[in-house]
């Protein structure tokens, strides 16, 4: 086993020498202190010598301090003791629970491991996921075994929409349901907690949770451990896996914070010069085996409301469909405040959704197109002077959108409004009465 001695402590980094061998990248090392503090190899320059990520940020480290390599990587126990349960990035509990299992017998594993070979669903016969959201189900419909992003700057409803995903489509009872809180408002991870034990979907639920309180390197792992467990579940137990991420743009943020730490030269966007690689890293795991399927939902945060922000945009490119939120909706006071023209799903075709459903989605996407443009003429000589036609569309168009707004159910004790549930068939039949 290498032997080593930290030569510098720089914050979060620190510097080891080994005498012989040097550690593996991504190995766990081991500090000769009383806290046997953990340290994870991030690059191996030339010499004996590791660059290390101080995972807990154990201010109790020294330089001169004795380190030994531990032969793995990080290792997390994996089973049916997680289920219901709340734990950190290492898998620690945090929902003041008993300890988790962890003997010699105790399956773990590593975190970093590869992605495996990923089957792709046969799609003659896709299996879509109903919501109940009706401008989901109508728009970007969930299709088993696919990604779905959720995209919005701050306040105008991510989390909220990801907690209604979880209680309309977890409610089901198919499959698991994994959360990874990455980066987001202690407030909310409890939130979702309650929301969840009230519903009583917490014995069908694993929850991860590195919040913005805790250091970058936790924040950065904490969602391979989600996406490790659920590919447990996955492969051994042989289980469709709903996987809720919150905010993956966040998992970018922590790369970022720990690439600002180590001087590393920045890529031309601003962000780590691995970002390509950071993102490849977790999407490639949020896939489906011959074992079972992962449906993975997404938000994303977009700084400033710059929808073409480069880690926005780095994301957007692994998703098979884009729910776009808008500050400009969300100000009309429709909720949830969708932006119907920029949301798009390349699932969203005659083969998946059927032609009825597809053909009526072309109409509605022409009407609302047909909306924005007259707006800025009413604005200047006012709706009296359109013609019969576009008054028509255009009040068609204006029943659409508020058509698509909805009460949600996680928000009722907010807002007193009962929330409601659509089949997806009363949401084209709801449609249709607008349309002709």
């Amino acid at each position: 086993m290498s032997q080593g001695v930290i030569t510098a402590v720089h914050g979060l980094i620190v510097d080891v020498d080994f005498d012989d061998d040097s550690p593996q990248k991504h190995e766990l090392l081991i500090v000769d202190n009383e806290r046997q503090s953990q340290l994870l190899a991030n690059s191996l320059p030339k010499g004996h010598r590791a660059v290390c990520l101080n995972i807990n940020a154990d201010n109790s480290i020294q330089k001169g301090m004795k380190v030994s390599a531990s032969g793995h990587s990080i290792e997390i126990p994996v089973g049916d003791q997680l289920v219901g349960r709340v734990v950190d990035a290492l898998c620690r509990p945090i929902d003041g629970g008993q300890p988790l299992d962890l003997s010699e017998s105790t399956t773990k594993r590593n975190i970093f491991a590869a992605a495996k070979n990923s089957t792709m669903l046969n799609l003659t016969q896709p299996e879509i996921l109903e919501t109940g959201i009706k401008v989901i189900d109508f728009f970007t419909p969930f299709v088993k075994g696919r990604k779905i992003g959720v995209i919005g700057g701050a306040g105008v409803g991510k989390t909220v929409l990801i907690m209604e995903l979880m209680h309309n489509v977890a409610k089901s009872g198919s499959g698991m349901s994994f959360f990874a809180g990455i980066g987001e408002r202690i407030r909310e991870g409890q939130e979702l907690y309650q929301t969840l034990k009230s519903s009583n979907l917490l014995d069908n639920t694993c929850m991860f949770f590195g919040q913005m309180d805790q250091n970058p390197v936790q924040r950065m792992l904490v969602g391979l451990s989600a996406v490790t467990q659920a590919e447990y579940f996955r492969d051994d137990q042989k289980k469709d896996i709903l996987f809720f991420a919150d905010n993956m743009y966040r998992y970018v943020q922590a790369h970022n914070e720990v690439s600002t730490i180590l001087d590393q030269v920045p890529s031309q966007g601003g962000y780590e010069p691995t970002i390509f690689s950071d993102v490849k890293s977790i999407e490639d795991r949020l896939s489906s085996t011959e074992q079972g399927s992962i449906t993975s939902i997404q938000t994303i945060y977009v700084p400033a409301d710059d929808l073409s922000d480069p880690a926005v945009q780095m994301i957007q490119h692994e998703l098979d469909a884009v729910i776009v939120l808008s500050r400009a909706v969300a100000e009309q006071g429709i909720r949830p405040a969708v932006d119907l023209l920029r949301t798009n799903s390349s699932l969203l075709s005659p083969e998946i959704v059927g032609e009825r459903h597809y053909l009526l989605n072309l109409q509605v996407q022409s009407l609302v197109q047909k909306y924005e443009s007259l707006k800025g003429i009413i604005a200047i000589i006012g709706e009296s002077e359109l013609s019969a036609a576009d008054r028509a569309d255009y009040a068609r168009a204006k029943k659409l959108i508020q058509f698509f707004s909805q009460h949600m159910f996680v928000m009722e004790r907010q807002t007193a409004n009962k929330g409601e549930y659509f089949t997806r068939e009363d949401t084209l039949k709801g449609v249709e009465e607008i349309i002709v």
